[in-house]
């Protein structure tokens, strides 16, 4: 097991369907234009399709082709599940023992001291994600700050701060609070963004409505949103190592 901390993220969500891959994609493109050496990693991924025999991680091809890397997909997803559920019932159905040292230790294959490890988790902070595991223990196992992802719609606010809250108390750093518009806001009267900052104490980043029907791949309409988080994580890795990254 690799005894150094990476530079990188951890990307989770309050809940699964919150469009954690098309964050991670957009953040991985910025990256990978700013000169960083983006190694994405979805280590664990369910509900996968048979095509030729084989199971295709759609959500890791997403980010492989986000960060623009010319590592395998096998090496951005070394467990891909068929089962449409939890990765630890996917693998107990697919007859798999799956352990977090197994996990964590896909997460660093691959990775040079100075690449930039985007990990996105499987499903919400607290689900099940190996063999007793839960995607938070990942998350401590990497040491990595935590980028909470929240669909922008009623309930974001007390799922969003018991997320945080639970960030916080494993001793894990918060990156950023992303609230993800997915669909029509319903109540005019919701201002989600507001709130949340306010509680929060520290402006949340609030995304346009996700557009697949877009020319190109659809996050590529989330980057605007997150280029300024982008540049943030940029500095902060050239001032932890000195590179100077442009």
């Amino acid at each position: 097991m690799a005894e150094r901390i990476p530079y990188g993220l951890f990307v989770t969500g309050t809940d699964t369907s919150v469009g954690k891959t098309q964050i991670a994609a957009a953040l991985a493109h910025l990256l990978a234009e700013r000169n960083l050496v983006v190694r994405p990693r979805k280590p664990v991924e369910s509900g996968c399709r048979r095509e030729g025999g084989c199971l295709v991680p759609e959500d890791a091809r997403t980010l492989q082709a986000a960060a623009r890397t010319d590592e395998s997909l096998e090496l951005v997803c070394p467990y891909p599940m068929e089962p449409a559920l939890s990765p630890e019932r996917a693998a107990a159905l697919s007859g798999k023992t799956l352990t977090l040292d197994d996990v964590q230790a896909a997460c660093l294959k691959g990775v040079a001291d100075t690449d930039f490890l985007l990990v996105e988790g499987a499903g919400g902070f607290y689900s099940p994600l190996a063999s007793g595991a839960l995607n938070v223990d990942l998350a401590v196992a990497l040491s990595l700050p935590v980028l909470l992802v929240a669909a922008d719609r009623l309930g974001a606010i007390g799922h969003t701060l018991m997320a945080v809250e639970a960030i916080r108390r494993r001793g894990l750093t918060l990156a950023g609070v992303v609230l993800n518009r997915l669909g029509p806001h319903g109540d005019p009267l919701m201002d989600n963004t507001v709130d949340l900052s306010r509680w929060l104490g520290h402006p949340v980043i609030a995304t346009d409505r996700f557009d697949a029907g877009t020319a190109g791949p659809g996050w590529m309409t989330l980057c605007p949103a997150l280029a300024a988080l982008a540049e943030r994580l940029v500095s902060g890795l050239s001032v932890q190592s000195g590179l100077g990254v442009k």
